[in-house]
């Protein structure tokens, strides 16, 4: 399944001697293979991985140093879109499989 993605730039140029304007489109396409999907998938699964661990590893060190502490309250800036994009590539998996 190869999905695209069109981006349209439009560009005008008026000059001021005359009152003839040019105008220019330009499409630009980039396809996105399932093999990418699968490559950025594994790279954000190996990242949750590894902070679900680390927090998990630091959270018995949280009482003894602040900045620790800190580190695990703030990890879940890192950790929830993480798990939205895990979410994503569960979905896709189940729609291409289905």
């Amino acid at each position: 399944m190869i999905s695209t993605v069109t981006t349209t730039t439009t560009t005008t140029t008026t000059t001021t001697a005359a009152t003839s304007a040019t105008s220019a489109t330009a499409a630009a396409t980039t396809a996105v293979t399932s093999a990418d999907i699968l490559g950025y998938s594994l790279i954000a699964v190996v990242a949750l991985i590894a902070f679900l661990a680390l927090k998990e590893i630091l959270s018995s060190e949280a009482g003894k140093n602040s900045k620790i502490n800190t580190f695990i309250n703030s990890s879940n800036i890192a950790i929830l879109p993480l798990l939205f994009v895990f979410g994503a590539v569960v979905a896709y998996k189940v729609v291409t499989v289905m």
